[in-house]
């Protein structure tokens, strides 16, 4: 299994970023696809989700602001940040779910004030 993240980067606060995970060694339809985030000295939290059925959820610091969606076909999970804030800084992990977990290698994002 491999979940491959990309689209991490340097970006002013009110900026844009959007993070790609492409999936690889599963059944991509059938997994409950996330976001997660972890700043230094911090805890790892959940930043949004999205189901196989394509319901979502989302950490209040980012509903308005951050939109999870899935590509089926291209077994590929997106999480568009919009409003960047400094306070979103942190490596970004894919996570893969359906009772048990797989992660991926996680991707760095900086906002800068």
């Amino acid at each position: 299994v491999q979940l491959q993240a990309s689209g991490g980067g340097l970006v002013q606060a009110g900026g844009s970023l959007r993070l790609s995970c492409a999936a690889s060694g599963i059944i991509f339809r059938h997994y409950t696809m996330g976001w997660y985030r972890q700043a230094p000295g911090k805890q790892r939290e959940l930043v949004a989700r999205i189901s196989s059925g394509g319901i979502t959820n989302y950490a209040d610091s980012v509903k308005g602001r951050f939109t999870i969606s899935r590509d089926n076909a291209k077994a590929t999970v997106y999480l568009q940040m919009n409003s960047l804030k400094p306070e979103d800084t942190a490596v970004y992990y894919c996570n893969a779910d359906r009772g048990y977990s797989f992660w991926g290698q996680g991707t760095q994002v900086t906002v800068s004030s």
